[in-house]
């Protein structure tokens, strides 16, 4: 087995001496350099395991060094250097650094963050590569899978793309509804607008004027005429999500104009067609809430003329390795990043799991692995499937650190991570909220806690 080798760049002469020597004793092969254009040199002829980078170097910085590096190389990079501000550190592991040691370094401390790196690259080489550029699924916004229920409701779509037919898409949340209602809509009327309600989340007293629209004086606050959905939607598709929370006052007048394929604007006369076709999703059996009395059972017979239903991840496990390079693919064009690779007991890991949260629950455990991914490996524990490594554990309750480990506070940690976020995100509110487990007027209160700007937002390539 060929022994791991170790570059080290660093213009302190002594420095670099020592970590020879005390690379050399734990039995790794060691390159050294004294300049930025000398270590870039030997990290591309000697493809070394891991490379030690100081920040300060004589003819280049060492941050600008670590962004060519992580372009040439998949070595985890450990950043060294005898400045503790916050700023150098964030920029470092920004700029992709697997760790961040301070000088005078704890030799301990060095140890511990090398063994991190060579296991990286240990679980880098034996992780499964996902072809992303070339997957079975090249559209983003596809439903992928190849289970067999997935295959039935592909069959079912293609039988009825071609026709208006009402057609009710029955799931549990984060099953892909909508994304199905696309699909449907892209094979019968790809051209034509496809325009989205959810039921669930608009208040009850714009409802009505939201899905057919108003005239201009029709109540308080009506200052124009304004078209509802249903006319918005034309002769494409409307889709209704959450159908099984629509009020009941409003159920009967969906029921008339699914029936008599006419509806009227609020506080209008004149009587407009419905020439869309109209896709309903619900994640409630609406037959037992027709028996309970709260939902109509003569709307829910019109909408079921034909049934699609979404099965759960957790029924379709064979599916979850497709899902993870089509979600990694997207993730990383959304982010920028590069995370390719993964090890198979992380992708075993996935395939266990039952995702209550379904499709919508993987991607986000993916997001957040992606944006503290070090490299371009998934590594098991930003997954969860086991500790976080670290150091040895110290025995005794409270034990202090070691010497020169570095310290941060808790208000630095968290200022750090949701900073690296925005930026994974692209400045995303509503995506870093997901990956922070926190609510939208949480992270407001903490971008001005901590006085963060928010990245300009990019729109993703489609």
């Amino acid at each position: 087995m060929p022994v791991p080798s170790i570059l080290v760049v660093d213009d302190d002469r002594s420095l670099r001496e020592l970590l020879q020597m005390h690379l050399e004793e734990r039995g790794l092969a060691v390159e050294v350099a004294g300049t930025g254009a000398e270590g870039e040199k030997l990290a591309r002829e000697k493809r070394p395991q891991v490379i030690v980078l100081d920040v300060h170097l004589p003819d280049r910085s060492g941050l600008d060094l670590l962004e060519a590096l992580r372009q040439t190389t998949d070595a985890p990079v450990l950043v060294v250097t005898a400045f503790h501000d916050m700023a150098t550190t964030i920029l470092a592991m920004k700029s992709g650094a697997f760790d961040y040691i301070r000088k005078p370094i704890d030799l301990f401390a060095f140890d511990a963050a090398l063994d991190r790196a060579l296991e990286e690259r240990r679980v880098s080489s034996s992780a499964k590569t996902l072809q992303l550029g070339d997957s079975a699924s090249p559209d983003l916004h596809a439903l992928v899978g190849n289970s067999p229920p997935m295959q039935e409701i592909f069959k079912e779509v293609g039988k009825i793309a071609s026709s208006k037919a009402t057609v009710l898409l029955k799931g549990d949340s984060g099953t892909g509804k909508e994304l199905l209602a696309r699909v449907i809509h892209r094979y019968s009327a790809p051209s034509r607008p496809f325009v989205a309600v959810n039921c669930a989340a608009i208040v009850e007293t714009l409802l009505e004027s939201e899905l057919f629209g108003h005239e201009r004086g029709a109540f308080t606050g009506a200052v124009a005429q304004k078209p509802g959905k249903c006319e918005l939607a034309e002769d494409g598709t409307l889709f209704l999500d959450e159908i099984g929370d629509l009020p009941l006052s409003l159920q009967a007048k969906l029921l008339r104009v699914l029936q008599e394929r006419e509806f009227e604007r609020v506080g209008g006369v004149k009587r407009l067609p419905l020439r869309a076709r109209v896709i309903a999703a619900t994640h409630h059996d609406l037959g037992q809430r027709a028996g309970e009395r709260l939902f109509r059972d003569d709307l829910y017979q019109r909408l079921k003329v034909v049934t699609l239903e979404l099965p759960p991840l957790r029924e379709r496990a064979e599916d979850v390795p497709l899902l993870v390079g089509h979600l990694l693919r997207r993730i990383n064009e959304r982010t920028g990043r590069k995370v390719t690779k993964v090890p198979p007991e992380v992708m075993a890991e996935l395939k266990r799991r039952p995702w209550p949260g379904n499709v919508r629950e993987l991607e986000n455990a993916l997001l957040r692995a992606v944006v503290m991914a070090p490299g371009d490996v998934l590594l098991p524990e930003l997954i969860g499937t086991s500790p976080a490594p670290g150091p040895p554990a110290m025995e005794g309750s409270g034990a202090p650190l070691p010497p020169g480990e570095a310290v941060w506070t808790l208000e630095e940690i968290e200022r750090a991570h949701i900073e690296r976020v925005l930026a994974a995100t692209g400045g995303h509110r509503g995506k870093a909220c997901e990956v922070l487990g926190i609510t939208r007027p949480t992270l407001e209160r903490k971008l001005r806690k901590y006085h963060l700007a928010v990245p300009r937002r990019t729109r993703a390539r489609t």
